[in-house]
């Protein structure tokens, strides 16, 4: 492919970095604009120095500061976001202001630049707790958010769909499923669950499994999200929603005996379902992407990595006990 100019945003977060690796190696020239709340520019020290890397440290929705930066590109992969339950629930004036606001000055700034390609990451999230017939879940299943950061993606992803429709912006959305690999998240009790083992496995202590354990996630492999962002961005595909997942559902049990060690189990945490899983089927057929690292591949990889963990919070059953608490007191107040 022609070498071109791309947009990367929240590229120093978890997903982003790697899709800023993958999208340098293509010959691409690249801007990352984050403004580091989330994201670690340590994800990017690797290509320091590389002069095909912009790195602008901004805030995405700040319309008139992000704006310049479009003039001339070709492609945005829009990425930033904030993440987490709880944490929206708290702040959810953040949140909408991040995700939905944010959105729409990135969308609207691609737009007034003549962007050729826009790619937005959406979450599986909107799903809610979908119904047993809705197993394993198509793009077409119901919308049930069911809290402010699930609401505020979906509304970022009708915003960008919006967009495409009213303004001709090509715009293509994945609805992201459990992600996991190098450079995940490395706090939070909620989510990031490899994050959270990992640093327990690095300090010898027991994993802290949310209820029994029986519960499973459609984890994918971050190298094989990235494939699908270049897929999608590379792609004539437009105005299309599509999931990105491993469709092949993995028990949280399972992921402690591949890493090996004592779990203890602590309760179940509202709002979370007992099963993620994608129906790929449209993705596979539309972008020709499919999975190819197996959990099993996958874990060992991360494991392999382990050191990015070494100076990770350790969340142990006692100080998440105190969360969930505090998170049902604060459901009780509202």
């Amino acid at each position: 492919m022609t070498p071109k100019n791309i947009i990367v945003t929240g590229g120093a977060g978890f997903i982003g970095s790697h899709a800023v690796d993958r999208l340098l190696a293509d010959g691409h020239q690249v801007t990352v604009l984050d403004n580091c709340s989330t994201g670690r520019i340590e994800n990017l020290k690797h290509q320091q120095g590389n002069p095909r890397l912009k790195f602008v440290e901004a805030d995405i929705s700040e319309f008139e500061k992000i704006a310049p930066y479009f003039k001339g590109v070709d492609m945005v992969f829009h990425f930033a976001a904030l993440a987490d339950i709880v944490p929206s629930i708290v702040n959810p004036q953040e949140y909408y202001r991040s995700n939905v606001l944010g959105t729409m000055c990135v969308v609207e700034a691609s737009r007034l630049a003549g962007v050729k390609r826009f790619v937005y990451t959406a979450s599986s999230s909107c799903y809610g707790i979908p119904a047993q017939e809705y197993y394993p879940t198509t793009e077409t299943a119901p919308i049930d958010t069911q809290y402010p950061y699930a609401l505020t993606k979906y509304l970022g992803e009708q915003t960008a769909l919006h967009w495409g429709k009213v303004y001709k912006l090509p715009v293509v959305s994945l609805r992201l499923f459990n992600v996991y690999g190098p450079r995940s998240r490395t706090s939070g009790t909620y989510g990031a669950v490899f994050g959270v083992f990992l640093a327990q496995k690095l300090k010898g202590k027991p994993y802290t499994v949310v209820g029994d354990g029986t519960q499973t996630r459609d984890f994918i492999y971050v190298s094989d999200v990235v494939e699908s962002f270049v897929q999608a961005g590379y792609s004539s595909a437009s105005q299309e929603v599509f999931n990105v997942g491993s469709g092949d559902p993995q028990s949280v049990n399972k992921l402690v005996s591949l890493l090996g060690g004592e779990k203890v189990f602590i309760p179940k945490r509202p709002g979370e379902p007992d099963c993620t899983w994608a129906d790929i089927t449209k993705i596979k057929k539309m972008l020709n992407w499919q999975p190819e690292v197996s959990f099993e591949q996958g874990v060992q990889k991360i494991v392999e990595h382990i050191d990015y963990w070494r100076n990770a919070p350790v969340w142990t059953p006692e100080t998440i006990k105190t969360a969930t608490e505090d998170w049902f007191k604060h459901l009780a107040r509202n």
